[in-house]
């Protein structure tokens, strides 16, 4: 039979061995063990184990070579095999770095015929890989556990997300609900005062309206009269302060009407001018500057001459007799710059932004306050903002000048000048006045017979439809009548019939507001006047439809 040469099958075994002497001192390692450990089988064989294989000094916590040395002690001891289950022992490569390596040793003695230890067969599986893929199953794990938690967390943050957004839903449906109620109880307001204005506008205005008839009437009897020009400076005072006061509550509330249009702001202005100048021939002088260029604005001409004129009527008030009020107009290269300058005692600096303020009435420290409920310069600024401008004033204690800019348009002014001057003549007219006031009644019939036209009064609803069965050429007709048939009614039913679908309509109220007026026109009315019905208004508009006619 062959001998075996043991040294080949020890060299050929897949698995490392390592032999060494009981003293640890390492006999021979096979190839095996050489290609695991790295190392030169020839150069270690004499050598100490230890020496061989040290600790990875880069690990403070390295326990290979006391865990070894100890099993390698046991074998020695017992004279039985000893094993490591798992044990990190970092292997140092040729260029003298160490790497990590983990391994599975199992110690083996052979025994002399005496028992005693000998040599001790030292093999090893490195199950590095296996480590380093439970190593990378535990960070898996931990990611996962990681990734739940976090998961876990972010669905914990979504439901308490979700309820604090289903609470802020309730309190925004909440909340909306209270916006609405509030919305709904402030254009209740809103309505009401609308209603309030409009009422109180027809009260104000009606007996106004007839008061200022009986002094045309007392006019044409008793001309030149002192107490006629009394009462009728008193009651043109008397119905600025109501005008003012109905525009300035427009203001307040933002319901303040216009009708814009381009035009050239000096005519407003010089028209206003001679207006006023006619209307008070009183000591103060107007002195008016123009450019010689048109200046264009887009503005509504009755309100803008209803803003010169309460400027004006505001610097009358502050003038001493014999000193002038002058009027500037000037441009910008935007705006055109409106100043009207009076020489009375001026105010406080400190008081300028609260000089257009309702019901504000600013003078200069001891002097008397002039009549006025403190609402014209009110309506000047809103008519100012209404038009996209502004109003302010200065003081320099020699007086007070009040600026008001509106921003200039580009394109050309479109249609005249406000209408201003005496009223053309117009034939005599055969006229129904429908009127529940039998004062203001009995004034506007006096005023237009003396005129010359044929009058026939109605003070009701159906006295006017029955009065309007014969035909006429124009029904000046109240709005409010107090009874079952308004206004309105009466105008669509005249329409309805042959008599006067075509005959002249005009309201006379004391609803002025946009609604009254575009209501009036759907109703059939051909023009809508503000009560006191000013005569020369009223021919202007006829001698408009005859020029209409005869065009």
């Amino acid at each position: 039979m062959t001998a075996v040469d043991y040294a080949r099958v020890f060299d050929a075994s897949p698995s490392p061995y390592l032999l060494m002497t009981a003293d640890f001192t390492i006999v021979t390692v096979n190839r095996a063990y050489a290609d695991a450990t790295m190392i030169d089988p020839e150069s270690v064989a004499g050598q100490p184990i230890f020496e061989v294989f040290p600790d990875n000094p880069d690990d403070p916590h390295a326990d290979g070579v006391r865990n070894l040395r100890r099993s390698l002690q046991t074998v020695v001891d017992t004279g039985r095999p000893d094993a490591l289950a798992l044990q990190r022992y970092d292997i140092r490569t040729p260029g003298g770095r160490f790497v990590e390596r983990y391994w599975s040793p199992v110690n083996t003695p052979v025994l002399a015929a005496d028992g005693s230890v000998v040599l001790i067969l030292h093999r090893v599986e490195d199950v590095t890989d296996l480590v380093e893929l439970r190593r990378a199953g535990r960070e898996h794990e931990h990611a996962a556990a990681a990734l739940r938690t976090r998961v876990e967390q972010m669905e914990a943050d979504l439901f308490a997300r979700g309820r604090e957004l289903q609470d802020a839903n309730v309190q925004l449906q909440r909340v909306n609900a209270e916006l609405a109620t509030a919305g709904t109880e402030l254009r209740a307001q809103q309505r009401a005062k609308d209603r309030f204005i409009a009422t109180l506008s027809h009260e104000l205005r009606n007996p106004l309206a007839a008061a200022r008839a009986a002094v045309d009437v007392l006019g044409l009897d008793l001309p030149g009269h002192p107490a006629r020009t009394v009462l009728d400076r008193q009651l043109t005072a008397l119905t600025r302060m109501t005008d003012d006061l109905l525009e300035a509550a427009h203001v307040v509330t933002g319901t303040l009407p216009a009708t814009r249009r381009l035009l050239d702001l000096r005519a407003v202005v010089t028209a206003t001018v001679a207006d006023v100048g006619a209307a008070h021939p009183d000591p103060v002088e107007i002195s008016v500057a123009v450019p010689p260029a048109p200046l264009t604005v887009n503005g509504d001409p009755v309100r803008l001459a209803q803003l010169v004129s309460n400027l004006l009527d505001n610097a009358r008030k502050h003038t001493p007799p014999g000193t002038p009020v002058d009027v500037e107009l000037t441009a910008d290269r935007q705006h055109a710059v409106l100043r009207v300058h009076d020489a009375g005692p001026g105010f406080p600096a400190g008081t300028a932004a609260r000089l257009f303020d309702p019901f504000v009435r600013v003078g200069a420290p001891g002097a008397t306050s002039p009549a006025g409920l403190g609402l014209g310069l009110a309506v000047v600024r809103g008519i100012a903002e209404l038009h996209d401008g502004t109003a302010t004033a200065t003081s320099d204690g020699t007086g007070a000048t009040l600026t008001v800019r509106l921003p200039l348009a580009r394109a050309g002014v479109d249609g005249d000048r406000p209408p201003s001057g005496p009223a053309p003549a117009v034939p005599a007219l055969r006229i129904l006045v429908v009127e529940d006031n039998t004062d203001l009644a009995a004034m506007y019939a006096t005023l237009l017979r003396r005129r010359g036209d044929t009058v026939t009064v109605a003070t009701s609803g159906p006295h006017a439809l029955a009065a309007a069965r014969k035909p006429f050429d124009l029904v000046l007709c109240d709005l409010a009548l107090g009874g079952d048939l308004d206004g309105y009614q009466i105008a669509r039913r005249l329409r309805r019939g042959r008599t006067h679908r075509h005959t002249r309509l005009v309201a006379v109220s004391g609803f002025t507001q946009d609604t009254d007026r575009e209501r009036s026109r759907a109703a059939g009315f051909d023009a809508h006047l503000a009560k006191p019905l000013d005569l020369a208004e009223l021919d202007r508009l006829l001698a408009r439809w005859a020029d209409d006619r005869t065009g």
